[in-house]
């Protein structure tokens, strides 16, 4: 059993709380046994490692043993698991798997063929919570890919992994690509690039015109600063939520979520 936080294979998983150590090795930490299982069910060879407590070993017997059969498990003190996980109370397993980001232009031709094209193109997105739920809701919605734009939010930060409830092995994810070249790729694969913008068209109009049951990449910005406009010019149409109520604005997840959602039903006739 490792029991010592300061154990060479202990302290090199916590390493993986930061991205300069993720970067380098190609490694990112899972937390819990949700993210275990959906990694087991739909990934498991980016499985790594799999650290274990006693308490946490009998309470999912079936998904540990399922585990080992793809990466060696290792039964982990309390502590030791506590030096590993980047929550402050750890649900008993942390793992280690590999990194799968897949090629802007392999991510865009998958997404562009699919059956329902729906892609989100992610503008310096900062926030870890909104970038995983965003994630989630993009899986939830039938996308097939995400582009994590550069300046962005690492992906595989831990907050991101946590927030993205299993959905990270899902769908493609492409990494680091500037803004101008996954619009460019989306609009060469056919996708009709819509923006998400305060001063955009009202999305329920789009949605009567038709547009929204096009081949579509949305474009979503910073939570801060929005699109620019040079960013937003790339665009072939800007939309925008209209705001029934008083509140000043939605959150960009929220408003992700519900944009990409409109998508989802215009594509399918809902």
């Amino acid at each position: 059993m490792l029991d010592s936080p300061r154990a060479p294979r202990v302290r090199e998983a916590a390493r993986l709380q930061q991205r300069a150590a993720r970067s380098s090795t190609g490694l990112f930490l899972l937390e819990g046994p949700a993210a275990l299982d959906e990694a087991v069910r739909w990934q498991p060879a980016q499985l790594v490692d799999v650290f274990v407590t006693d308490a946490a070993r009998e309470r999912h017997a079936d998904l540990i043993d399922r585990a080992a059969q793809h990466a060696p498990v290792t039964a982990a003190s309390e502590r030791a698991l506590a030096a590993i996980a980047d929550t402050v109370h750890p649900q008993g397993i942390v793992a280690v798997a590999k990194q799968a980001p897949v090629r802007l232009e392999d991510a865009i031709a998958r997404a562009a063929a699919a059956e329902h094209p729906l892609v989100a193109i992610l503008h310096e997105v900062r926030d870890p919570g909104n970038l995983g739920t965003i994630l989630r809701a993009a899986d939830a919605a039938g996308a097939s890919a995400v582009i994590v734009t550069a300046n962005s939010v690492d992906p595989y930060a831990p907050k991101v992994v946590r927030s993205t409830t299993g959905s990270l092995f899902h769908v493609d994810i492409a990494v680091g690509a500037a803004t101008i070249d996954a619009v460019e790729a989306a609009a060469a694969a056919g996708l009709s690039v819509l923006a998400a913008d305060v001063s955009g068209e009202d999305l329920t109009a789009l949605r009567a015109e038709g547009v929204l049951a096009r081949p579509t990449a949305w474009l979503f910005g910073n939570e801060a600063r929005g699109l620019d406009a040079a960013t937003l010019a790339l665009a072939d149409r800007a939309a925008r939520l209209p705001v029934y109520g008083r509140a000043e604005s939605l959150n960009l997840a929220t408003a992700a979520s519900v944009c990409l959602y409109q998508s989802a039903f215009a594509l399918r006739d809902v």
